[in-house]
C-alpha cells in the first residue's frame, strides 16, 4: 500500500469512526466491563447500520466476561438467555441492552445451538451469519474490528456468508432467508457462493417453525421498501415451494403490489403492516388463504382480517377495475354497492390496496386504473361509506317492523331485509319507515315461502 493508499485508508477509517455513536447507556456499559476487566465491543447491526449511515435502534455487546461476571459489575439485570451467555443490562433511563459473552457452537441441529464460552472475540465473529454482520466496534478504544472483511462487503453492496457458506447455513437453517432480506433490505446482491449455498439448503428449510418463516416474513415486509425483490429471490432459491407453496406460482405482480404499499413506520406499522402481508394473498382462494395463514401460526384476527379481505377482493376488483377504467367516473350509487360488499370499515383497506394493485399492474405494462381517479374516488367512498346507508342496521325498519306485515313469518325476515337494502343502496331516499314497509308489503308475496 501506497503512502497515497494509506491516508485515503486513514480517512475512510476515521470518517466510519465518526458515524459511529453509541447512546450513553451503550458507552456506560461498555467502560464499566472495560474498566473491570473485561474486553467489551459494540457488535452486529447497529454497527453494520452506523457505517451505512442508517439509523439504529437496538445496540448490543459482546463481552469476556461472562454472565454472572455482568451481573456482578450491573446492578439491575434481566436474565435474557444465560445458557446462550445474554443477560439484559439496564442502563441508568431503565432502557435495556443485550450483553453477549464471547462463545463458540460447540453443536447445532440446523435451528438451535449449544455454546461455550471462553472464546475470543474473533471466535464469537466466526459464528455470525454474513460479514456484514460481523463487524466489532471498540467505544473504549474507538477502532473498528473487521477480520473477514464485512467493512469490504458493505462498500461493494454483497452479503456474503462469514467463512464457509454451506456451513453457516447447515448451522441456522433461517440464515438462508437472512440473507435474502439483506440482499433486499440494502438493494444488495448476494455473493455467488453464498448464494448456491441458499439454494441447496432449501428443501432442508422444513426444519424451521411455522413461527420463524412467519416472522421473517413479517420482517421482509416491515423493512423492505421493495418486498418483492425478496419474495422473487424466494421464489428462486425454491424456499417458497418448501414454506409458502400456496404463493409459489404468484403472479409478479402480486409480489409487486406490497412494493407500491407504503413502508411501515412505528406510527403506522400495523395497518401498514396488515395491507403488505394481505396484498400477497389478493386473487387467491379465501379458505386456501386461511389454511395457509394457520399452518404459519398467524394470529386469529390476521387469519379472519386476510381471508376477509382475499374474499372481497375476488368480489370487487372486476367491477372496480371496470367502473374506473369507463370514461365517466363512478356514481355514489355504484360505490355504495362496492361499501355494502366490501363492509364500512374494510372499504378504506380495499381502496387502497386497489391502488397498490393497479400502480403494479402499471409498473408491468398491463391497463389499468390511473392513480388520480382513484385519488379521488377514495375521499368519495369513505365520505358516502359513513354517510350512506349501506348496511341492514342502516335500515329505517327492523325485522321486527316485517313481522308485522301480513303474512310475513321468521324465514322471509332475512331475505326481505336483503332486498330493502338493495333498495337502499341504489336509492338512499328510500330508506323512510313508511317507505320500506311498502316495498317490503310489494316484495312479500313475491318470495319463496319455503
Amino acid at each position: 500500500m501506497t503512502k497515497s493508499d494509506d491516508a485515503t485508508h486513514d480517512a475512510t477509517h476515521d470518517a466510519a469512526i465518526e458515524r459511529l455513536a453509541p447512546p450513553p447507556g451503550v458507552l456506560e456499559i461498555a467502560r464499566r466491563l472495560e474498566r473491570a476487566g473485561y474486553e467489551t465491543w459494540c457488535v452486529g447491526g447497529a454497527v453494520r447500520d452506523a457505517l451505512l449511515g442508517h439509523p439504529q435502534l437496538d445496540w448490543d455487546l459482546a463481552t469476556a466476561a461472562e454472565p454472572e461476571q455482568v451481573r456482578r459489575v450491573f446492578r439491575r439485570t434481566v436474565p435474557i438467555g444465560v445458557e446462550f451467555g445474554t443477560i439484559g443490562v439496564l442502563d441508568a433511563d431503565g432502557e435495556m441492552h443485550e450483553v453477549t459473552t464471547f462463545r463458540r457452537d460447540v453443536r447445532t441441529d440446523g435451528r438451535h445451538a449449544v455454546v461455550e464460552f471462553g472464546a475470543s472475540l474473533d471466535d464469537d465473529l466466526a459464528r455470525r451469519d454474513f460479514t456484514i454482520n460481523a463487524i466489532a466496534y471498540s467505544p473504549e478504544r474507538r477502532v473498528l474490528h473487521d477480520p473477514f472483511g464485512g467493512r469490504h462487503d458493505l462498500v461493494r453492496g454483497v452479503v456474503r456468508a462469514v467463512g464457509d457458506p454451506s456451513t453457516r447455513l447447515t448451522e441456522d437453517r433461517l440464515r438462508a432467508l437472512r440473507a435474502i432480506r439483506f440482499a433486499g433490505r440494502f438493494n444488495f446482491t448476494i455473493d455467488e457462493t453464498t448464494w448456491a449455498a441458499i439454494v441447496d439448503s432449501a428443501p432442508h428449510l422444513v426444519r424451521l417453525s411455522a413461527e420463524r418463516v412467519r416472522e421473517e416474513l413479517e420482517k421482509t415486509m416491515q423493512q423492505l421498501s421493495r418486498p418483492s425483490l425478496a419474495l422473487e429471490r424466494w421464489r428462486a432459491s425454491g424456499a417458497l415451494a418448501v414454506l409458502v407453496p400456496e404463493l409459489a406460482e404468484a403472479q409478479p405482480e402480486r409480489f409487486a403490489t406490497a412494493d407500491c404499499l407504503p413502508l411501515p413506520t412505528l406510527a403506522t406499522r400495523p395497518q401498514r403492516l396488515s395491507l403488505r402481508l394481505a396484498s400477497l394473498w389478493l386473487d387467491a382462494d379465501p379458505a386456501m388463504v386461511e389454511q395457509a395463514l394457520r399452518r404459519l401460526r398467524a394470529s386469529n384476527a390476521r387469519v379472519r382480517e386476510t381471508s376477509e379481505l382475499a374474499a372481497r377482493w375476488l368480489r370487487l376488483a372486476e367491477p372496480m377495475r371496470d367502473a374506473l377504467l369507463a370514461a365517466a367516473p363512478p356514481t355514489d350509487a355504484t360505490i355504495r354497492r362496492w361499501a355494502a360488499s366490501a363492509g364500512r370499515t374494510r372499504l378504506p383497506m380495499l381502496l387502497r390496496l386497489a391502488a397498490a394493485r393497479f400502480a403494479a399492474e402499471r409498473a408491468f405494462g398491463e391497463v389499468a386504473p390511473d392513480e388520480a381517479r382513484l385519488r379521488g374516488v377514495y375521499r368519495r367512498a369513505v365520505r358516502i361509506a359513513y354517510r350512506d346507508p349501506i348496511e341492514v342496521a342502516d335500515l329505517a325498519v327492523s325485522g321486527s317492523d316485517l313481522l308485522t306485515l301480513p303474512g310475513v313469518r321468521g324465514p322471509l325476515v332475512g331475505e326481505l331485509l336483503r332486498r330493502l337494502l338493495e333498495r337502499v343502496v341504489d336509492d338512499p331516499a328510500t330508506n323512510t319507515r313508511d317507505a320500506l314497509l311498502s316495498i317490503a308489503r310489494d316484495l312479500s308475496p313475491t318470495l319463496d315461502r319455503g
